[in-house]
């Protein structure tokens, strides 16, 4: 028995023995295998690189293995590819599907490159995948729902990508997921609360996209949660009570958004590890939580820009750690000269980096105790309180501020001299207060300076000459004082200044120094407003870069001169009230950029040039210039006295048109005044007073172009929030100079906006031509800013109201109305008929009382050849103008741009707006574009192509607590319809006009309300 035993021993270990070297020996077979797989599957990635030498991967030697590649790391033992860093490389192109085969890769890193085009569906067959980190790339496409086969995934990092959609409900499939960030993407939708069964998710990170709704309450469900961002997004509503108990926060960022409700006194107690709090830029009310002054940890702050009131709660002084704290633009009160004592709590904050108290009701004088606050200290806004008294010495302690704004304070007493001890200050802003005696010598130490107002003080004594040590000035703003004597050539010796010089309003006398011409890059000189005189100098036609030369109420004399007619770029010249004398130099003619030039009042004679500007008396002003004399009057064949009597003649007529047209206008607001609810008129309207504002204040107000600030992207351009002066929140489109035909859409905009004025286009504020910190070229428009987005964003839900509905039967023919009434006045009312050229959803922005508004004049053009009923472009341009589904059949075939073109347009949006589809829908079916597919439905079968989510608010929408009957609203509905198509009709000439167009949606507008029960 045992000797049988030990032969079945024997035959067992053979057998084991046997399959072990089989299984070895596949094994093997399968590694190698494998490896080639990989390396494949690598050379398919690099193939879609671009491969311009030098590159990175040029190393990526095919011969070799791929375990010796730049960025491939493999395990030893398996010989497999287990991970694949490529980060900040600079690599462009797109992201192959092959990376699908890498089949045990456990970490992807792809971040900080110039990759573009879609996230490969192959992707999802990396079942080992645990990082996959792609951010900051210009990825594209939705974020593919078959993410869930990463069951492994802890990391999984899109963020400042094109990504768009909305957030797949899969996503809460990865169960090991610890980091989640899609911040900075074009996502849309709302917060999936499924979210909240990612029990292991750490970081989430949603901020800087377009998500709309509340935010889910389930997020609270989240106990590991230590960062949560969702800012700048379009959340609205309360958030929600358990959010505020999710104890595990260490950041809680909800900045930009629109929510509202109390702070909880308590948030302190209930988040005890938080070391950021960013509230900035929504509608919260109540005070400031006592309880946050609490968090001895904490590091950041932020609660600007809301409704909240009281006081300063005590406790500042036990924030050891803190960073940043900025409660501007809020309610906040103090009384008493001790009312800003609380600044003397932070001097414990020995980390402090960021103090803005500003635009608040905070009255007081400034602690001496200010000069204690930390070194490391580097922005200080105190600007828009009733803060009095002087500022104390020790400011000149606090040695690490580059930015220092006392503005619009009522401060007095002189301005200390030991600021010139802030050797790193670059903005000093101490505008709009009561500071007396002269300029201390001391500034000139401040060489870093980028920008310095002074102005609306009273302020006395000359210029110092230390200005030429401002090697880095962009903007000097010294107007509305009491500064005398001449100007220094020091002031004039600064190539940097690129914004504007503005010494207007003082009493400064001599000449104007011909150094004048060293400011090559300035855009605004104003002296207007002082006692200077002699002749203006010839040297001044150096300044190549002048948009607006303002020299009204001095006392120049001599001749205009004629090398003005150099500056092209010139838009505004102001030389009235002078003592100019000579004839008006023809050169002035030649001045393309000219939209208004005032030369009134001056002792100028011969004759006026008939052509540039000229052409067009609106945009000029000779009154008060008794010798001169016009063409048309024959004035070279009369006598002195006979011109005279035809000037008189000729002024009289043009004062009597002008009261004429005062009174009809007058006899308008009245009317207007009776029906028109009166708007609140801000005690302190701001005014720019011709000034183009400056890159370096841009920087500033957008945060350095921050991408917490981008809020579109454009086919020119970026665009961005900013908040500027006394708190203004515009959008800021940056133009990208490196795209052909952006400087064309620069000026083009810029000339259509400049003179046109309408409650429903959006308004031009102001521009900025200028050059960057690297000396590129830098252009910017700034508009108003449009709270409630695109009107493409309303028609795809991307937005929604409060309670989560989209556009009722009212809004929409509201909004149609709002379009029609801006194209009627671009064609009808202004002086040359303008056509926009790209009409469409995403050029309708809408402000807070959802009111259209026609953005982007980028495309328009101007008209002024009329051939019978139809007015044409003057250009001879036969490129295509417009976007692809709103272009008009006629532009393709070759024709010039009409007045028609922009009615087609008009068609196609308005029916995307009843039925919420675009002409561009691929659900289109094939042979029918938007127009032809609502025909076959119209008008029997409506109900078929009207948009889904009118269709369900048909139930329950009325006018002013009133409700209409569903059947009204689609025969109301159907009229619209009728409109749209009548303007869409493929012949111009059978098309109905704007006028008719926007009479018969009134008429609508006028059944609905009267149907009302």
């Amino acid at each position: 028995m045992d000797f049988k035993k030990k032969i079945y021993s024997y035959m067992a270990s053979f057998i084991v023995m046997f399959f072990a070297c089989q299984d070895k020996y596949f094994t093997a077979a399968s590694t190698s295998l494998s490896l080639v797989t990989d390396k494949e599957a690598l050379i398919s990635f690099k193939s879609q690189i671009n491969m311009e030498s030098p590159h990175p991967l040029s190393r990526w030697d095919i011969d070799s293995s791929p375990c010796n590649w730049t960025g491939v790391v493999c395990d030893e033992h398996l010989q497999r590819v287990t991970g694949l860093d490529l980060s900040g490389l600079g690599l462009e192109g797109t992201i192959s599907p092959h990376i699908g085969n890498l089949s045990l890769i456990a970490s992807i890193r792809l971040q900080n490159n110039r990759l573009t085009g879609i996230l490969p569906n192959e992707l999802s067959n990396l079942i080992h995948l645990r990082v996959l980190n792609m951010s900051f790339n210009s990825i594209e496409g939705i974020i593919p729902p078959n993410i869930s086969q990463f069951r492994n995934l802890r990391t999984l990092d899109l963020m400042q990508n094109e990504i768009s959609g909305t957030i797949p409900p899969e996503i809460s499939q990865l169960q090991q997921l610890q980091v989640l960030n899609l911040g900075g993407n074009r996502i849309s939708g709302i917060i999936p609360p499924s979210i909240s069964n990612i029990s292991s998710l750490i970081t989430l990170n949603l901020g800087t996209n377009i998500l709309g709704g509340p935010i889910p309450s389930d997020l609270a469900k989240l106990r590991r949660l230590k960062h949560l961002d969702l800012t700048i997004n379009n959340l609205t509503a309360l958030v929600p009570p358990p959010i505020y108990n999710m104890s595990s926060l260490v950041s809680l960022a909800l900045a930009s958004n629109t929510l509202w409700g109390d702070l909880p006194s308590d948030i302190g107690l209930t988040l005890p590890n938080l070391r950021l709090f960013n509230f900035c830029f929504n509608k919260f009310t109540g005070t400031i939580p006592g309880s946050l002054h609490n968090l001895t940890k904490i590091q950041v702050i932020r609660m600007a820009h809301n409704h909240l009131h009281g006081h300063v709660p005590p406790g500042l002084g036990n924030l050891p750690e803190l960073l940043m704290y900025n409660i501007g633009f809020n309610r906040i009160v103090s009384s008493g000269d001790d009312g800003l004592n609380f600044l003397q709590s932070l001097t414990n904050s020995t980390k402090l980096i960021f103090l803005a108290i500003d635009f608040n009701l905070l009255e007081g004088v400034i602690p001496e105790s200010i000069g204690n606050l930390s070194k490391s200290l580097s922005k200080l806004y105190m600007a828009g309180n009733p803060i009095y008294g002087s500022i104390p010495s020790s400011i000149g302690q606090l040695s690490g501020l580059t930015l220092l704004n006392i503005s619009y304070t009522s401060v007095s007493g002189k301005i200390p001299p030991e600021i010139g001890q802030l050797k790193e200050l670059q903005l000093l802003a101490l505008a709009g207060n009561q500071f007396s005696g002269t300029i201390p010598y001391t500034l000139g130490n401040l060489k870093a300076l980028i920008k310095i107002d002074l102005s609306e003080n009273e302020l006395i004594g000359s210029i110092p000459d230390i200005f030429n040590n401002f090697q880095n000035l962009l903007s000097m703003d010294l107007s509305k004082n009491k500064l005398n004597g001449s100007i220094p050539k020091q002031v004039l010796n600064l190539p940097s200044l690129s914004a504007f010089l503005n010494l207007s309003h003082n009493l400064l006398s001599g000449p104007l120094p011909e150094e004048v011409d060293s400011l090559e890059s300035v855009v605004t000189i104003n002296l207007s407003y002082n006692r200077l005189s002699s002749q203006i100098p010839t040297s001044i036609s150096k300044c190549k870069s002048l948009e607006q030369l303002l020299l009204s109420h001095n006392m120049f004399s001599g001749q205009i001169p004629s090398t003005l007619g150099l500056v092209k770029g010139i838009e505004t010249l102001d030389l009235s009230s002078n003592q100019l004398s000579g004839q008006i130099p023809f050169d002035l003619q030649k001045m393309q950029a000219l939209q208004l030039l005032n030369l009134s009042f001056n002792n100028l004679d011969g004759e006026v040039p008939m052509n540039g500007v000229f052409a067009n008396y609106s945009r000029v002003h000779l009154e008060g210039n008794k010798e001169l004399c016009f063409q048309y009057l024959a004035c070279k064949h009369t006598s002195t006295s006979h011109r005279r009597r035809l000037f008189i003649i000729f002024i009289m007529v043009a004062v009597i048109a002008i009261v004429a047209m005062l009174l009809v206008i007058g006899f308008v607001l009245y009317i207007k005044k009776k029906h028109t609810k009166v708007p609140n008129i801000p005690s302190k309207p701001f005014s720019w007073e011709h000034q183009m504002i400056s890159y370096g204040e841009l920087r500033l107000a957008t945060t350095n172009f921050s991408e917490e600030n981008r809020i579109g992207v454009g086919s020119f351009g970026r665009v961005y929030t900013g908040y500027i002066k006394e708190g203004i929140t515009v959008a800021v489109k940056v133009i990208d100079t490196g795209i052909r035909g952006s400087w064309k859409s620069f000026v083009t905009e810029c000339a259509a906006l400049r003179h046109l004025r309408h409650r429903n286009l959006v308004k031009l504020i102001n521009i900025c031509s200028s050059f960057d910190f690297q000396n590129k070229e830098f252009l910017a428009l700034i508009y108003e800013f449009m709270s409630n987005g695109s009107l493409h964003d309303w028609i795809t839900g991307k937005r929604t109201s409060s309670n989560g509905e989209g556009l009722d039967i009212f809004q929409r023919l509201n909004i149609a109305i709002d379009i029609a009434h801006a194209i009627c006045y671009l064609h009808h009312e202004c002086e040359i008929p303008v056509v926009h050229c790209d009409l469409k959803p995403d050029n309708i922005l809408l402000d807070d009382d959802m009111t259209a508004k026609v953005s982007d004049f980028g495309i328009a053009k101007l008209m002024m050849e009329a051939k019978g009923d139809t007015i044409t472009s003057i250009s001879s341009s036969h490129a295509l103008k417009g976007s692809i589904g709103y272009i008009p059949p006629e532009y393709g075939l070759g024709e010039k741009v009409t007045i028609a073109g922009d009615v087609y347009s008009y068609g196609i949006l308005l029916l995307e707006l009843f039925t919420g589809k675009s002409p561009l829908d691929e659900r289109l079916k094939e042979g029918l574009n938007l127009k032809n597919w609502v025909e076959i439905s119209f008008p029997g079968k409506i109900e078929d192509v009207l948009d889904g989510k009118l269709l369900s608010r048909m139930k329950h929408v009325g006018h002013e607590h009133q409700f209409v009957d569903t059947e009204i609203q689609l025969d109301s509905s159907i009229t619209v319809i009728g409109v749209a198509l009548s303007c869409a009709v493929e012949s111009p000439s059978e098309r109905i006009t704007i006028k008719e167009a926007l009479h018969k949606l009134k008429s609508v507008k006028e059944i609905l309300h009267k149907s009302s029960f």
